[in-house]
């Protein structure tokens, strides 16, 4: 697996990136075209297929959103809980949630150091990442 670095980190997710989202955008210009063409002759029709693709991509945008929350809450405890076990303490409430995130990336060994100097310095998550020096890969995160 290719070494994971600030540059190379964000990951793209082909099926969902591409396949889905690319169908998605399709579908909905077909609809607005079958709309268009036919809201004179069949009206209802033509409103039900519309509302039903948009339904759909918003039901799809929506579960997206659900499992990114549930991904971000997962990393606050396991980082809080990182920070307890290396620190005997618990991460300060004043750090958001997307510093947390970006401190996941700091080894062990940087992790107590790093956060510290987030807080003293307000580091934003770019900041924080471009601050590792040893990254710690998370390969999970889509």
């Amino acid at each position: 697996m290719k070494q994971q670095n600030y540059e190379n980190h964000s990951k793209v997710d082909p099926v969902f990136h591409v396949g889905i989202a690319l169908s998605a955008l399709v579908t909905l210009i077909l609809t607005m075209i079958f709309f268009v063409m036919n809201v004179g002759t069949e009206t209802l029709l033509s409103f039900i297929v519309l509302l039903v693709v948009i339904t759909l991509i918003l039901v799809g945008v929506r579960l997206r959103t659900y499992a990114l929350q549930v991904q971000d809450r997962v990393i606050r405890t396991e980082e809080n809980f990182r920070y307890y076990r290396l620190s005997g303490n618990e991460l300060d409430d004043r750090l958001s949630l997307k510093q947390i995130i970006a401190l996941r990336f700091a080894p062990d060994e940087e992790f107590p150091v790093l956060v510290e100097r987030t807080l003293a310095e307000n580091l934003t998550p770019n900041d924080i990442k471009k601050a590792v020096q040893n990254w710690r890969a998370d390969h999970h995160r889509v």
